[in-house]
């Protein structure tokens, strides 16, 4: 927890809670070390019978392991849910526990069993002083989500698990398949069955297996549909659009990623004096902000106080995409963590030109573009009609490469919005007088523009886009711009430093490897791209609160730039949804 949540780092709470969280990992640590170690693991389940015990949930094995390791996620990610569970369980476990020793002597003769109540009792002890921590609350719709899993995951398990014991039963006798069905069903709910009930079934043991597996997973399930967090908050609203633009229409040219903020698949939390926003979405448990707060400077660190306060109320992860160097500073003040993702390639047009020697080969292909015939248009998005605008949609959605609508950090995600105005639209059009490719530029404050969006007709000639981008370079006075931002390079100092001479051996190996994925992913061809231009590079942040989540915030930017893609609840399980805007 931060120090600013009003209590001073290493107090009893924390402790507490940092108690029962590392009790868990040990544990899941143990179980799954005895399922992989058989003599252990037959020494934990010897002391789990009879007149011996174990402290809470160390019981050994797989499914064990499974559950103890969930539990001890959702407790580290502070679900209060999770810490009920736990208490009740510990509760009531440690009330038997010393039931057990009161009335039965024989247990109390047994070391391990006072080692086992003393641990059991410290980790609910510990719960209860650490009550504080777990304030995360979840999606309200997780009960009839979770009783809808379980019924409906029992359904096909227990008939997954017929099919399998009809298909390898070897009983000399003839079963029904309801016998089969109920002792299927029966090992889904017990983990194992009484064999004497079904004479006239017979299985391999690894059917057995497999159907002890099917009952983990559907316990998975069930405690994730069960603990969930809120999967979002209430998204932009049109008073809450007013306000953000009347910031970007004071403070818009200090980023040029605040235009992109406007998205109405995000929520926003604006400062105390309203004068400072955060805009986020929530994905996969990650509360995703991008670029720098709007609005003054001086306000930012209330609405970064807020954002991180309403994350933590449902545990959430909070984590930045896209951060400058000082929304990055302003961000690490409040307990985050920074890592560089990239540069910006920015172009001052008043000192590009297409002159010199190292301009060359840029100002052969711009020529060769021209030669044949295509010229471009460029025009405000509320300087054209709407029978165009509705043309150049169709378009845009004809050249999409693929289904999916990417970007996220530096995409509106909508086009020919009528609140969209001082967008910037660039036509390029063939010799033929057919249009052929489209660019799309947000407002960047007054004097600026940054890259939206670029579609093209794949039977276009080669090159068209950068043809296009030097023509509104070249041709900046038409829409009174001096700056432009152009597309994100990930790692770019990677492949500019690692391709000097004496470059270090973990350099030139790192930028192996990006080369080597750069085939499935544009990394070093974006840029190449962007370095034709000469730009100015601006490095951008990825910030974080813990180097756990890393791999959780990197799945969440990935579906919100559109990379990659979860299968969707459906509609009756979700307690609101959010309608995608073009």
């Amino acid at each position: 927890m931060s120090p600013d949540d009003g209590r001073p780092r290493g107090s009893w709470s924390q402790r507490g809670a940092a108690f029962g969280i590392w009790y868990l990992r040990t544990v899941t640590f143990i179980n799954f070390l005895s399922a992989v170690w058989v003599s252990f693991g037959n020494d934990i389940r010897r002391h789990n019978i009879a007149e011996f015990f174990t402290p809470y949930l160390l019981t050994a094995g797989f499914a064990s392991g499974a559950f103890s390791l969930f539990l001890s996620v959702t407790l580290r990610r502070r679900k209060r849910a999770a810490w009920i569970l736990n208490l009740v369980l510990s509760g009531l476990l440690a009330l038997l526990f010393g039931f057990g020793m009161v009335a039965a002597p024989e247990f109390r003769g047994h070391v391990q069993n006072w080692v086992s109540l003393a641990l059991t009792v410290l980790f609910a002890a510990a719960l209860v002083a650490g009550r504080r921590e777990f304030s995360a609350k979840g999606d309200r719709t997780n009960p009839k989500l979770a009783a809808a899993v379980a019924a409906g995951g029992l359904l096909v398990a227990s008939l997954l698990a017929a099919l399998l014991v009809t298909a390898t039963n070897t009983a000399a006798g003839s079963s029904t398949f309801v016998q089969r069905w109920r002792y299927g069903l029966m090992r889904l709910v017990s983990l194992a069955a009484d064999d004497r009930a079904f004479p006239e079934i017979a299985t391999p043991n690894w059917v057995n297996v497999a159907i002890n597996v099917l009952s983990t997973l559907l316990l998975v399930a069930v405690l994730w549909a069960a603990f969930r967090s809120v999967r979002s908050t209430e998204a932009i609203t049109a008073d809450d659009e007013e306000r953000l633009r009347a910031l970007l229409a004071r403070h818009g040219d200090r980023d040029s990623l605040g235009y992109f903020a406007l998205r109405r698949d995000k929520s926003v939390v604006f400062s105390p004096s309203g004068k400072a926003a955060v805009t986020y979405r929530v994905v996969g448990g990650v509360s995703l902000a991008s670029g720098d707060p709007l609005g003054d400077p001086e306000a930012w660190p209330g609405a970064i106080e807020g954002w991180l306060a309403e994350a933590r109320e449902h545990g959430w992860a909070p984590a930045v995409m896209g951060a400058s160097e000082e929304g990055g500073t302003i961000y690490a003040r409040h307990g985050l963590d920074a890592l560089e993702l990239g540069d910006e390639a920015i172009v001052d047009t008043t000192e590009f030109t297409l002159g010199g020697r190292a301009m060359r080969t840029v100002r052969q292909a711009y020529h060769r573009i021209e030669r044949a015939g295509y010229t471009v248009r460029i025009r405000r998005h509320e300087d054209i009609p709407g029978p165009e605008m509705d043309r150049l949609l169709r378009l845009a959605d004809d050249w999409r490469d693929g289904e999916t609508e990417r970007g996220f950090s530096m995409a509106l995600g909508r086009l020919g919005d009528p609140g969209d105005g001082r967008c910037v639209m660039l036509e390029c059009t063939g010799a033929d007088g057919e249009l052929r490719a489209l660019l799309s530029f947000v407002p960047w404050g007054e004097k600026g523009l940054s890259l939206d969006l670029m579609r093209r007709d794949r039977n276009s000639e080669n090159g068209l886009m950068e043809f296009m981008v030097l023509e509104l370079i070249q041709r900046a006075k038409e829409v009174e711009i001096t700056q432009l931002s152009l597309n994100f390079a990930m790692f770019r100092s990677v492949f500019e430093r690692g391709s000097r001479l004496g470059a270090g051996p973990v350099l030139r190996l790192w930028r192996s490897l990006l080369s080597f994925f750069s085939r499935w992913w544009q990394i070093e061809s974006l840029y190449r791209a962007n370095a034709k231009y000469r730009p100015i590079w601006e490095p951008r942040y990825l910030l974080f609160e813990k180097s756990t989540d890393l791999l959780r915030i990197g799945i969440a930017a990935g579906r919100a730039e559109g990379f990659l893609e979860a299968p969707g609840l459906p509609k009756w399980l979700n307690r609101k949804h959010l309608e995608n805007v073009r």
